[in-house]
């Protein structure tokens, strides 16, 4: 990430106003290495937590594990351990799920069991046998699990509240679960001030976990401002890390998610425009510059950008036009070379022509 965005960001922090932090999605830190149409293959260590239950480590977290009621945001994928038929995938839908210890449904039994042997960050590969799990009956609703059903997770933890009681997010007021995304919000500034961006990364999902869907088409009036003023700025800021990351495709995901809501969002088009020319589509890119500066005119950074759009396009012409005078430049050397020749062999058949006639006339004239 360039100075000009880093300098913005650590602004942003320091007047508290709304940018840093991220959202919940297959976007960030979650988005899985393969492509998830089978189970990983891991060779790392098997650790026994339970009879029915083990894991296997892919990534370390860090920081402690949660106790019983903390309430754990998680990513996962689960598939059947014999047919390997996937029947569940968080990160496909883009919403992590919420998971309370002790207060889990029968059917996330051993995945409780896994989650609760985890860190903040970590992700393993859960063996879980059906017993703590779809059980003897297995499932034909959604998901469709068949009877005696072992099963394989890839999870990850993207973090958890400690809370004595276990509250679920379904059970805060509204006023509750956008204290609690801002307090993970400022916890992902003070993490990105410290340059531990995953890390942040992590708090800005957690943060947007709790301005899901779900929740925000309920939301109307003051409570919906309330809570876009602080779920936008986690997609901002989570873009302004993805940036850093080089993770660009990502960026632009999490700031068309903010200009679905404000379409003149400066900062949004900003970002965009800025991962966009580091992927190369500079005419894109340029549009977007152009309209960030139209909603903030005396912003030096956009100036900045679009002044380096158009050198580097100026840089890709000269290119292009080298490159096509050497391809028609031989064409044109060869050209002017084959037209000498021509020339050459036409004065010598007219001098040839001359001879002979001079010499038919001299031969008459003897005879």
């Amino acid at each position: 990430m360039d100075e000009s965005l880093e300098q913005e960001i650590q602004t942003n922090a320091e007047d508290q106003e709304n940018e840093i932090v991220t959202e919940g999605s297959a976007f960030v830190h979650g988005e899985p290495s393969q492509d998830g149409s089978v189970p990983p293959k891991v060779d790392s260590e098997v650790e026994v937590l339970d009879e029915k239950v083990s894991k296997q480590i892919i990534k370390e977290g860090h920081g402690s594990k949660p106790s019983k009621y903390s309430t754990c945001f998680l990513h996962y994928r689960a598939w059947t351990k014999h047919s390997q038929h996937k029947f569940e995938d968080t990160w496909q839908e883009q919403q992590p799920i919420e998971l309370v210890l002790g207060k889990e449904k029968q059917v996330m039994a051993g995945l409780a069991i896994g989650v609760s042997s985890m860190k903040s960050g970590e992700r393993a590969l859960l063996h879980v046998g059906w017993e703590l799990a779809y059980g003897k009956e297995g499932n034909f609703s959604f998901p469709n699990v068949p009877p005696m059903a072992d099963l394989l997770y890839e999870v990850e933890v993207i973090g958890f509240d400690e809370t004595k009681e276990g509250k679920a997010r379904s059970d805060m007021t509204v006023e509750e679960r956008i204290g609690a995304a801002d307090r993970r919000k400022m916890d992902g500034n003070a993490l990105f001030k410290d340059e531990k961006l995953e890390e942040a990364m992590q708090q800005y999902e957690m943060a947007i976990a709790y301005m899901g869907d779900d929740f925000m088409f309920q939301l109307y009036g003051k409570y919906q401002d309330m809570a876009l003023a602080v779920k936008n700025p986690c997609h901002l800021n989570m873009a302004a890390c993805l940036i850093k990351l080089k993770r660009y495709d990502e960026a632009i995901g999490h700031c068309n998610i903010v200009l679905t809501e404000e379409e003149k969002n400066p900062k949004a088009l900003f970002r965009r425009g800025k991962a966009k020319a580091e992927l190369g589509q500079m005419e894109s890119a340029r549009e977007d510059f152009r309209k960030a500066q139209k909603y903030a005119p005396d912003d030096k950074a956009i100036r900045r950008e679009l002044r380096a759009v158009a050198e580097q396009e100026k840089a890709v012409y000269q290119k292009q036009k080298e490159m096509y005078k050497g391809i028609f430049g031989g064409k044109e050397e060869g050209s002017a070379k084959a037209k000498s020749r021509n020339w050459l062999i036409v004065f010598w058949q007219w001098l040839v022509s001359l001879f002979y006639r001079i010499f038919g006339r001299n031969r008459v004239k003897a005879d």
